[in-house]
This record gives C-alpha cells, structure tokens and sequence, in this order.
C-alpha cells in the first residue's frame, strides 16, 4: 500500500471511531467536577424526580381508559338489564373510571342516594391515587433551581475569596474555577427543572382530565340507573 492509501485509510478511520462520544463523556465528567459537590446533589434530585416520572407515566396508562366508549357498554348492559354484564365488563379493566363505575353498579338495586354514596366514596379513593408523588415531582423541580443557585452563590463566594488572598499570576485561574462552579451548577439545577416541570405539568392536566371524566360519568351512572329505577316502578304499577 502506498503513503497516500495509508494515509486516507487511517484518516477514514479516526473519522469513523467513537470519538464524538468519548469527547462528550470526557466533557460531561469535566462539567460535573468542576461544578463542584452541588452538582452531584442537583443530579441525585434530577434522578429522583425522573424516577417519580417515569412510574406516574406507568401508573397514568394503568389508570386511564376511553371513558365513552365504557359508558356506552355499561349503558348497553343496563338498559338490557344486564347488570351483572355491566360489572364484569368494569371488572375486566385495572382503570381507576372502571373501579368507580363497578362500585356504583354494585349497588344498582339500592336507593338512588345510596348509589350516590358509593359512587362518591369511589371517587374519594381514587383521587390520591392520581395525585399521588405529583408534590414530590414538583419539590424535585423546585430543590434543583434552588440547588443551582445555593451552588452560583458558592462559586462566586469561592471566586471573591481565591482573588482577594491570591497572588496576579494565579487570581485569572482562581477566578475561571470559581465562575465554572458557578455557571455550571446554575446550568444543570435549570435544566433539571425545566425538564422535571414540564412533565409535572403534563401529568397534572392528564390527572385533571381523569377525575373529570370519572365525575362526568359518574353523574351520568347515577342518572341512568334513577332512570332505570323509575322506569321499572311504573312498569310495576301499571301491572
């Protein structure tokens, strides 16, 4: 192989290898060593809050269900008086719409306000279950920005304090040190909030919608078997 050959093959694979990966992680280690011991303490949060979001995603498909489409069921099953129907149709779904509906079914046969009291107890346990760690996503937002500025005020503390005792020769070092801790704790404390907020946001509207829609059907449940109810006593009557 000639020197030309040799040369292009060498340069297609230094091209080829994984150095933009390494150059990033090489520069991640840097930014959180320089950053100094806050940084490590924003990236525990940041974790933390991460892991609050990834098992309310989990849990939010587990609990969610296209509420139409189930009250079209149930109110197919009820008008044929197939209640027992309806209840097995409720009980074949782990959603949170379905457990309340189940329960108020349950009691198809009682009084109204007796269906009345199980469909609000229903809804009463169901609630926390939604809301449940949404505070702690929102303290984990919350701790990173304050942790990004604990540790700007630090950084700048360690930079005033290096340059007034340090010699001219080494005051632009210190101080470069002391900004870097400063700059990059208030970097990584935002970017762990912004991200932890935007998915405490989504989570709450979704969660919103869920109670909505197990209200709006709930009230819809209790009038349809009031009706049911009421259609029946004059069928009574009239025999």
């Amino acid at each position: 192989m000639d020197p030309v050959s040799a040369t292009a093959t060498a340069a297609a694979a230094v091209a080829t290898s994984p150095v933009v990966q390494e150059s990033f992680l090489q520069w991640a280690a840097k930014f959180m060593v320089e950053g100094g011991i806050f940084m490590w303490i924003i990236a525990i949060v940041w974790a933390v809050g991460i892991a609050i979001c990834v098992e309310r995603l989990k849990q939010f498909r587990k609990y969610d269900i296209d509420g139409t489409s189930l009250m079209a069921s149930i109110k197919k099953w009820v008008i044929g008086n197939q209640v027992q129907d309806a209840i097995q149709t409720c009980s074949e779904s782990p959603a949170l719409l379905s457990f309340v509906m189940k329960n108020g079914l349950k009691r198809a046969n009682q009084s109204k306000e007796q269906i009345q009291d199980a469909l609000e107890a229903s809804i009463l346990e169901t609630v926390p279950k939604i809301e449940k760690r949404l505070s702690y996503l929102a303290l984990c937002a919350n701790l990173s920005t304050l942790l990004g500025l604990l540790g700007t005020i630090q950084g700048l503390i360690q930079s005033f304090a290096a340059v007034a005792g340090a010699e001219a020769s080494q005051k632009a070092q210190l101080l470069a040190e002391g900004i870097a801790v400063a700059m990059n704790t208030t970097a990584l404390g935002l970017v762990s909030a912004i991200s932890l907020m935007v998915v405490h946001s989504f989570l709450m509207a979704r969660g919103e919608k869920m109670i909505q829609e197990i209200e709006e059907n709930s009230v819809k449940l209790l009038d349809l078997l009031g009706t049911k109810k009421q259609g029946l006593s004059k069928d009574d009557k009239a025999a």
